[in-house]
């Protein structure tokens, strides 16, 4: 088994606090908590959406982004998920990062604490496409066959 190197980007940020510095929960998660910069406890409603902030700013590196997406237990056990997942943070964006939920539970609503683990963060490479006019696009074997085209089942 060979060891691959994990590039470690330096990231400037400007914190709350030190609470709120980003941290990886585990060796090799691919996402770093974003916590919930709030006052008080609040109670988000089924069907409601609500604008969190998370106590950073960040100066993402030119040729990056920041992308923010749900905790796969929030999603699960409460049906709370961010809602444009994933959501991009841009290089350029020197604001407070905040996060949208929504819920999607049909009948429970949930609470959101100050400090909870709301998010998750991905700093991802940008690949920049340049696009090029054509007067059309080369056959393929599956064409322009779109939602549902290969069936339910094998």
């Amino acid at each position: 088994m060979t060891t691959e190197t994990v590039q470690n980007l330096i990231v400037p940020i400007v914190a709350e606090t030190d609470d709120f510095i980003p941290s990886y929960a585990r060796p090799g998660d691919a996402g770093f908590d974003l916590l919930a910069r709030i006052e008080i406890p609040f109670q988000l409603f089924p069907g409601y959406r609500v604008v969190i902030p998370v106590g950073i700013q960040v100066a993402i590196p030119d040729g990056y982004e920041i992308q923010v997406r749900s905790r796969s237990g929030l999603a699960l056990n409460h049906g709370v998920i961010v809602l444009n997942a994933p959501g991009t943070i841009d290089s350029g964006f020197r604001g407070e990062i905040k996060v949208i939920l929504v819920n999607t539970d049909n009948h429970k609503p949930f609470m959101i604490e100050p400090g909870m683990r709301i998010g998750q963060g991905i700093l991802a490479p940008i690949v920049k496409a340049r696009f090029v006019p054509v007067s059309e696009l080369d056959d393929t074997h599956r064409g322009d066959g779109g939602f549902g085209s290969t069936g339910k089942f094998k």
